[in-house]
């Protein structure tokens, strides 16, 4: 068995609106044709905040002056990998394009409509309603959504 992954994924706010990321520039990408929040995978000896900030420079441009952790997600699918779910009000810099597909800014009332993987709407939900530090676990096999489980309960 091989160890977990460990990522970041940040939703940045401005204007009522997230800046999301088309994941379309990437070959074997399992992400290809989703809409996500900007992020990435821990380098080693990395806290959550390094790695955090780091990928959204890496992604954006842009530099975070105030974000917030909002909560854990735990996937269970192809790959084990938990991920530390952030939002960010604040930031500074320009944007600039990503190498991993294209950044702009949705509405949040419009980010539903967008292809999301379908654990992405539970959180995004959760995002929305102002929850607590929440703990998701997802059961995904081959691409699809088997199992939900919020703070310990079956959705």
């Amino acid at each position: 068995m091989t160890s977990p992954e460990l990522t970041t994924l940040c939703y940045i706010e401005k204007d009522d609106s997230y800046l999301m990321l088309h994941r379309v520039s990437k070959k074997n990408d399992i992400n290809h044709d989703k809409w996500i929040g900007v992020g990435g995978h821990f380098e080693e000896r990395e806290s959550p905040e390094e790695c955090l900030l780091r990928e959204v420079k890496e992604e954006t441009g842009l530099t975070l002056t105030s974000w917030r952790f909002r909560g854990i997600v735990t996937f269970d699918g192809d790959i084990c990998e938990y991920m530390c779910v952030y939002t960010a009000d604040g930031f500074s810099g320009e944007m600039r394009e990503c190498d991993e597909g294209v950044l702009e800014w949705v509405k949040k009332c419009d980010i539903e409509k967008l292809e999301l993987w379908e654990g992405d709407k539970i959180f995004l939900r959760l995002l929305s309603d102002d929850a607590p530090f929440f703990s998701l676990k997802l059961v995904y096999r081959n691409g699809v959504l088997k199992n939900a489980v919020l703070n310990g309960t079956s959705l």
